[in-house]
């Protein structure tokens, strides 16, 4: 027998949702009207799935943080201007150029039609709306800024969108030059080194270890070089999987905070990123200890959230925020402890905070200014230093060889 997920209302106007066996839509309707319900919405599920099931792939279903961006500033233009909710739903959905994006709006523009509030649905799409999203949203239908929420949240993603660009675009130098040089070398192996290789084996010469290193690894490349493309296939799969084990989470967030280029951004990113999250919820007048909670969620390396987490049992229990993270000097910078003493001294941590996260998203972006130029003699040194190991590994036969002579 068939059997159907479906969305109901209650004669008291509650929405009820299920599934059910029935032979038939007609069937399930009459079920659903003897219990007292009348039958909104239903979809046949096949062998457990609903029909026109899709499966996620990623990079495919992947929506952009600019298309988000671009979703709430014009919903809050639309809402500021009288338009209604679903209507202005509509509207984005037809506007969006993503497929996954535009099907969750047009479904939760169905809910809301059927008397759901809007930050209800949104708790629905995790993977699209944050935890930051639909509970600003929540406040913001409680207390009737609406508006005013959807303001504080575009601000708060233009700013991560900023800092965001910023990075990669500091990052994509190192990128290419280290991507030119594994194409190089790589083609050094296939090319130049088995010949070498038979020249070296046609003079019965002894080989040094890193000489025989060298060829045995350019033979095989020569000789199953379509391995090669699956084989950076394989260390890109597991760079992407692994940081998702939990050993893995630990050893990369460990490394990102040790490396000595990279760990200072990366603690004013996250610094920045507490700070402004923090302040926006606040504004938007979410409790203290809820509004942690949600910080802590929106973090995601572990020693940042683990932090914020201790901070949470401290400040409920009726502690200082600032006097709870104190001790993590190790993660954050002094300042923003300070800052924090004088905002719950003088009342103003909303304020305070905010302009804190100015002066850190300020300071990574200075701070990725120059880190192409830091970065670039260390690149130099390691490049030399792989050119230098190849080079001695076969010219040191080439060496012997004339000795003998």
């Amino acid at each position: 027998m068939p059997r159907y997920s479906y969305i109901a209302k209650t004669l008291k106007g509650r929405t009820e949702t299920g599934i059910m066996e029935a032979k038939s839509e007609h069937e399930l309707a009459n079920i659903l009207r003897q219990e007292g319900c009348i039958l909104i919405k239903t979809n046949l599920e096949e062998k457990g799935l609903k029909k026109g099931f899709s499966i996620s792939i990623p990079f495919i279903n992947w929506i952009p943080l600019s298309e988000k961006i671009m979703f709430t500033r014009n919903l809050r233009v639309m809402v500021s201007a009288g338009v209604s909710l679903p209507r202005a739903l509509n509207i984005l959905a037809v506007q969006s150029k993503n497929k996954k994006f535009k099907n969750a709006i047009s479904k939760i523009k169905e809910e809301i039609i059927q008397g759901k509030s809007f930050s209800e649905t949104l708790e629905k799409y995790p993977d699209i709306f944050s935890e930051l999203f639909h509970s600003m949203m929540k406040v913001g239908e409680e207390t009737g800024t609406t508006e005013d929420v959807l303001k504080v949240l575009t601000s708060q993603m233009e700013k991560e969108y900023q800092i965001r660009a910023k990075i990669k675009g500091a990052m994509i130098y190192p990128a290419v030059i280290v991507l030119a040089m594994l194409v190089i070398g790589i083609v050094m192996l296939i090319m130049v080194v088995p010949k070498l290789a038979s020249v070296f084996s046609e003079l019965n010469v002894e080989l040094p270890l890193t000489t025989r290193m060298v060829i045995y690894i350019g033979n095989f490349l020569a000789k199953f070089w379509y391995t090669v493309p699956f084989m950076i296939l394989v260390v890109v799969v597991l760079l992407r999987l692994l940081p998702k084990t939990k050993s893995g989470k630990l050893v990369f967030d460990t490394l990102v905070l040790k490396l000595p280029i990279i760990s200072p951004i990366i603690k004013k990113t996250y610094s920045a990123h507490t700070v402004r999250t923090l302040s926006s919820l606040i504004i938007a007048g979410v409790p203290i200890v809820r509004s942690l909670e949600i910080v802590s969620n929106s973090l995601e390396n572990l020693y940042y959230k683990k932090a914020i987490t201790q901070a949470v049992k401290q400040v409920r229990k009726g502690g200082k925020l600032a006097e709870a993270l104190k001790g993590r000097e190790d993660i954050y910078p002094n300042l923003v402890f300070q800052m924090l003493e004088v905002g719950e001294e003088t009342g103003e941590t909303a304020d305070i905070l905010k302009k804190l996260a100015e002066f850190y998203e300020e300071e990574v972006g200075n701070a990725t200014k120059n880190l192409s130029a830091v970065i670039e003699p260390v690149l130099m040194l390691i490049i030399g230093a792989v050119v230098g190991f190849f080079a001695i590994s076969m010219i040191q036969p080439i060496y012997s060889i004339m000795g003998t002579l």
